[in-house]
């Protein structure tokens, strides 16, 4: 369980990196000398924490634990820097980013999910910190409204572009922002995904920090509503069994300074953060036990090296707090 201690640990690795210019990875296409820029010139609030979409949950992350612990001893270092950061002057370059030419695929679908949570995040707060997001939480929703309806195939992969982790993320937001966007993912998840039977499982990749299957699993939890136990169990049907053995075993962490390899702790951590829908979404007193072990060995795995090394340090404190607190 999260605590008031671990609590505060993450808000203080977050408050280290959020702010933090370098080093930093830009997705980011130059269309002329001119675009060469540093990473706060060209994103005036996201401009830390290695790349855009990690400081996005960054910020996140502190919102969400300023809220479950008002009393934090970082609280008001967290309530400082979203004062100074999310104003509508500072909104207004990250939106002006996006209408770019050259930025119609900056950070899809990931980064668009990820915004969109924070927004709905800064709803819970009595502060100006949601009004000001709204224009871009907006410029996110439009761009997945465009672009739904003209992806044909889901994309399965266990990275940054996974469809149904971003789409999950998207519903959380739309639920209560934007009823057109919840229905049309819920429209196109169940045409990719409702006819899924028997998942093989086949992960993870080398350098995956999402689980392929469990992804699919929480957005259809979410989608289908009563459906769902009847979907889970034709698409995992052995999962008391705990087969497949892949989604039960927490991956293996070879090297945690290697920026790839290290994904794999945020993939024990999604998993937990998955096992424990499935333990609250199914009436089976089997699967329940296989999920909730699955979920505790998992972070077992992983929650002790959230930090250490800055390839893992500015990020996976965001995949803790979804596995323990189950958002």
């Amino acid at each position: 369980m999260l605590t008031p201690e671990l609590a505060s640990k993450f808000a203080a690795l977050a408050l280290g990196h959020v702010r933090r210019e370098y080093p930093y990875k830009p997705d980011h296409v130059l269309a002329g000398p001119e675009d060469a820029k540093r990473p706060s010139e060209l994103h005036p609030i996201f401009h830390g924490s290695f790349d855009w979409h990690s400081c996005v949950h960054g910020f996140w992350l502190l919102l969400r634990l300023l809220r479950e612990y008002p009393d934090l001893p970082e609280a008001g270092a967290i309530r400082a820097l979203a004062d100074e950061m999310m104003v509508p002057e500072k909104v207004a370059g990250e939106v002006a980013y996006l209408a770019r030419p050259t930025a119609a695929g900056f950070e899809r679908p990931y980064g668009w999910g990820w915004l969109l949570k924070l927004h709905a995040e800064a709803a819970q707060h009595d502060a100006p910190w949601v009004a000001a997001l709204e224009p871009l939480a907006r410029a996110f929703a439009a761009r997945f409204h465009a672009f739904l309806p003209k992806l044909t195939y889901a994309i399965r992969v266990g990275t940054h572009f996974n469809t149904s982790f971003a789409l999950t993320l998207a519903d959380d937001w739309a639920a209560t922002h934007d009823p057109a966007l919840r229905a049309l993912i819920g429209e196109r998840a169940r045409a990719w995904f409702t006819g899924d039977r028997d998942c093989q499982a086949w992960e993870p990749g080398g350098d995956e920090f999402l689980s392929s299957a469990l992804c699919e699993v929480r957005l259809m939890q979410r989608v289908l509503g009563d459906e769902f136990e009847d979907w889970f169990a034709n698409f995992l049907p052995r999962a008391a069994q705990q087969q497949p053995a892949s989604l039960f075993t927490p991956a293996v962490v070879s090297d945690r300074s290697d920026g790839k390899i290290v994904h794999l702790d945020g993939l024990n951590l999604s998993r937990a953060w998955c096992w424990k829908t499935v333990a609250g979404s199914v009436s089976d007193s089997g699967v329940r036990a296989a999920a909730l072990d699955a979920a505790d060995r998992h972070i077992a795995a992983s929650l002790p090296h959230v930090a250490g090394d800055y390839m893992g340090e500015h990020w996976l404190a965001t995949f803790a707090l979804l596995a323990l607190m189950g958002d």
